[in-house]
């Protein structure tokens, strides 16, 4: 795919300050122009501003207000992992997977599916065919990944991230999506509407299916009770077989 084959969804506009190409919400497309301008990439500018919070994962992602804006978002620098990540770092062929990644999104919403709201993904050339990435996402509610949130939670608050993450896996299945790395670490938790509710991370790695496809959900669960065993099994994780059950049965949606 060339550079110009890079197109923008409805409600998006792409446009190109220097050689990166960027894909944007049309009320975030100013804010991205002006921290483009003077900086080498979307994610060393977030590095940058005053107050950034950083948050850990491959790499340091950063949670800034856009300037000129009230869009608070998170942005990461897109980075491989395994092997193909020992030999690339952070280049992928062109364009990556960012437009997957926001196609999906949409589609996720469109779905009911909660999952962060994808502002932006800025692409820059990086040799032949190749390019690096940078992706924004609209910043969520004050939550934790499911391990920290579950750690930190009694035993009433634990059956209520039970129920959303129950109610989560039912969405995917009935939006037909089949999420390959559903491990315990992309799911997200956090109170909004006065009740906890749970949103799915890392949706590159998702697939559509017919929708309420019975063995996407079987491995969706199948999926996500491999990583939370896993965490047991290491000690970092407490969560017996009556929650795994639990969760099976909120899943299935017999509760």
């Amino acid at each position: 795919m060339t550079r110009t084959a890079v197109t923008a969804p409805a409600g998006y506009e792409r446009f190109e300050v220097g050689s990166a190409v960027v894909v944007a919400r049309v009320a975030a497309a100013a804010g991205l122009r002006r921290a483009l301008e003077g900086a080498p990439s979307l994610h060393d500018w977030a590095a940058t501003v005053p107050g950034a919070e950083g948050f850990q994962g491959r790499a340091t992602a950063w949670g800034v207000r856009l300037p000129g804006t009230a869009l608070d978002v998170v942005i990461r620098h897109a980075r491989r992992g395994g092997l193909l990540g020992r030999v690339r770092g952070d280049r992928f062929v062109w364009p990556g997977r960012a437009p997957w990644e926001l196609e999906t999104a949409l589609r996720l919403t469109d779905a009911g599916v909660r999952t962060p709201d994808v502002v932006a993904y800025v692409l820059y050339p990086a040799g032949p065919a190749l390019c690096r990435c940078d992706v924004a996402t609209r910043r969520l509610p004050p939550g934790a990944e499911f391990p920290a949130a579950w750690r930190d939670a009694d035993a009433a608050a634990r059956e209520a991230h039970l129920v959303a993450v129950g109610t989560l896996l039912r969405d995917l299945r009935a939006a037909g999506a089949r999420h390959a790395d559903l491990n315990a670490k992309n799911l997200y938790l956090a109170r909004e509407g006065g009740r906890w509710q749970a949103w799915v991370l890392d949706v590159d790695r998702v697939v559509f299916r017919a929708p309420n496809d019975a063995e996407v959900g079987a491995e969706n669960l199948a999926r996500l009770e491999r990583s939370l065993r896993k965490l047991r099994e290491r000690a970092t994780l407490h969560l017996d077989d009556a929650a795994l059950g639990r969760l099976a049965t909120l899943a299935a949606g017999d509760a």
